[in-house]
């Protein structure tokens, strides 16, 4: 079946059909885009989370006992989980699935692992569009778990509508891969594994971080949020905390700004991709820019100018 027959399938819901369109995602079959613009009309109704933190902070376990949480309250769930892609071999071992196996019986559950394809800032292109795909086929909820790579993974703020950063205590220092960029990308802090010893300091600190962030008049107040995924403990009031921000998005009007931004963000990221494929080797233009830069006889910034216009 083509990409554009795919969709419609996607629409009703149907699991192989979703599972289809993420393959011909990735792979970038032939028709996809059409297809993603068609499913793109029909999102726009899932709360889209997104769950960033280091490695180890039990990310996986936390999303699989939200989704646990959600299904008993009647909600469908997305999940896509990033993994990281090797730097010598491209490939990823796409583990998080495994870790939320017991979820796999599911029909109301769908969980896609995809490769973080080489993206410094924690998503690729198929990441996105693999939110639009769920987002369309219906489901409620769409959880975007990523990769952990620390400070430079705030790629996730592009996606989701809230952000759950997620720490962990007894890492040495307890807050040192939420400073910088991923503090300010958190709508909610999760330390999870709070029955370790060192949560309250954990919590203390990001309360002493959180103090010194310049607060607007109105804007949402950061709550922290203590878990044990591993026994569910906290993961009601989590979700909850969830429900609250979406609900101070709506009345608040930031919704709309934080749709207006990741739309934008995903424009550009498109644009750049179709240059970037257009000014590759072999294309004749490029070659002959490159032979007279080469040559001294043009220079670089001219010859970028150039092949900009002539596209």
């Amino acid at each position: 079946m083509t990409p554009g027959t795919v969709a419609e399938r996607v629409k009703a819901g149907e699991p192989g059909a979703i599972a289809r369109m993420l393959t011909a995602v990735e792979r970038r079959t032939e028709g996809v885009n059409e297809a993603l613009a068609s499913l793109h009309a029909a999102s726009g109704s899932a709360h889209v989370l997104g769950v960033t933190g280091p490695p180890g902070s039990g990310k996986s376990t936390l999303v699989a006992a939200l989704t646990e949480h959600y299904r008993s309250h009647g909600k469908t769930v997305g999940i896509i989980a990033v993994d990281p892609s090797s730097v010598f071999s491209g490939g990823a071992i796409l583990g998080d699935r495994i870790r939320m196996s017991a979820l796999g019986g599911d029909r109301d559950v769908f969980i896609r692992s995809i490769a973080t394809r080489g993206a410094l800032g924690g998503l690729s292109r198929a990441a996105l569009d693999a939110v639009t795909v769920l987002d369309a086929a219906g489901k409620d909820v769409v959880v975007l778990e990523t990769v952990g790579v620390g400070q430079a993974e705030v790629d996730v703020i592009s996606a989701a509508q809230t952000v759950a950063v997620v720490s962990v205590p007894g890492m040495g220092d307890d807050v040192q891969a939420i400073k910088a960029g991923l503090l300010e990308v958190a709508d909610v802090h999760v330390v999870n594994k709070a029955d370790r010893e060192g949560a309250q300091k954990t919590v203390a600190e990001l309360r002493d971080m959180l103090r010194l962030s310049k607060r607007k008049p109105g804007q949402w107040n950061v709550p922290i949020e203590q878990t044990v995924a591993a026994t569910g403990q906290g993961v009601p009031e989590l979700a909850e905390r969830f429900a609250e921000h979406l609900s101070w998005l709506s009345r608040s009007g930031e919704l709309d700004v934080r749709a207006r931004r990741n739309t934008a963000t995903r424009i550009r990221w498109l644009a750049e991709e179709f240059v970037l494929d257009r000014l590759k080797p072999g294309n004749p233009d490029f070659e002959r820019a490159v032979d007279e830069v080469t040559a001294r006889i043009g220079d670089p910034v001219s010859a970028a100018e150039r092949l900009i216009r002539r596209m």
